[in-house]
């Protein structure tokens, strides 16, 4: 593989040392990539690095981190879409999970919503840089989002508690479809404050390749009649 370098606030960092280790983690998950996805993957998370510096997408700086606490912590979500068709990724921000989750299951159709035009406006910019077609952005809040078809899975990383998550989106959510949210420790006050009509129908725990932290899969589901 050629080493890439790319120059950002006087420090440089070798591309092939991250794609080395996106490709450890992805091993280590099981998952199943193929040579232009981890282009693509090293692509975003380029880009995630040059805007950061302007527009503040994320508090993590280091090309390092970027890949183990962004791209291989949203990769470890890939294995619940099992399923799923049509994805929205609620409070994108910089496209966490979302565009991995795209870039990942390119036969997945994934929409991102964040209400900080500035984060839509990179999103936009990752999607037209990348070509990733299956993905569309939208600005503005969730609870006024409108769409013709409804999305079979609604997916979170950083957006509020889960009940704001399902009583703001779950007008958009088709009947039988379910929720994905990623959380660190299980939020078990959460859980209680889940809406009436509502359950969590599975956590699943997840480990992330050289992330020594809790991290949890809250699946939600409406509660059968």
């Amino acid at each position: 593989m050629r080493t890439h370098w790319i120059d950002k606030s006087k420090q440089a960092y070798n591309r092939e040392r991250l794609a080395d280790m996106l490709f450890e983690g992805v091993s280590a998950m099981s998952l199943q990539l193929d040579q232009r996805q981890f282009d693509l993957l090293l692509d975003y998370q380029s880009l995630l690095h040059k805007w950061n510096g302007v527009y503040n997408l994320t508090a993590v700086r280091d090309p390092e981190a970027m890949v183990r606490q962004h791209l291989l912590d949203s990769l470890a979500a890939v294995t619940a879409l099992e399923n799923a068709v049509r994805v929205l990724d609620v409070g994108s921000g910089g496209g966490l999970p979302g565009i991995v989750l795209a870039i990942a299951r390119p036969e997945l159709r994934v929409d991102l919503i964040d209400t900080v035009q500035k984060k839509t406006a990179f999103l936009n910019q990752v999607r037209v840089e990348l070509g990733l077609e299956n993905v569309q952005v939208h600005a503005g809040r969730v609870e006024n989002l409108e769409v013709g078809t409804p999305f079979d899975t609604i997916t979170s990383r950083a957006f509020s508690s889960l009940a704001d998550l399902v009583q703001l989106s779950q007008h958009v959510l088709a009947p039988g479809g379910r929720y994905i949210a990623m959380k660190g420790l299980v939020p078990d006050e959460e859980i209680e404050e889940l809406p009436p009509g509502w359950c969590v129908s599975e956590i699943r725990p997840i480990k992330v390749a050289g992330l020594d932290a809790a991290r949890h899969l809250i699946i939600m589901e409406r509660k059968n009649p």
